[in-house]
């Protein structure tokens, strides 16, 4: 398995909606708020890297308020 976390930058005051959004979604394991550079960080467990891919951008990137996403793949020793 794969683990992937998200950052989005949203609308302003849309984090609640979308955070209920994104929990809709089979492979998000946790979804928060953040303070500071991004407004929300998605946690996702996907089977490989090209469907974290797969996610992100069929997924999340497309709902709408969403303005931009960072996304940081966990590196396996």
């Amino acid at each position: 398995m794969t683990d992937a976390y998200v950052m989005i930058n949203c609308d302003l005051g849309a984090e609640e909606d979308l955070a209920a959004k994104l929990r809709e979604l089979e492979q998000v394991r946790d979804v928060f708020e953040t303070i500071g550079t991004h407004d929300m960080m998605v946690v996702i467990q996907a089977e490989n890297f090209e469907k974290v891919r797969e996610i992100v951008s069929w997924n999340i990137q497309r709902l709408d308020k969403v303005r931009s996403t960072a996304t940081l793949i966990k590196k396996d020793n």
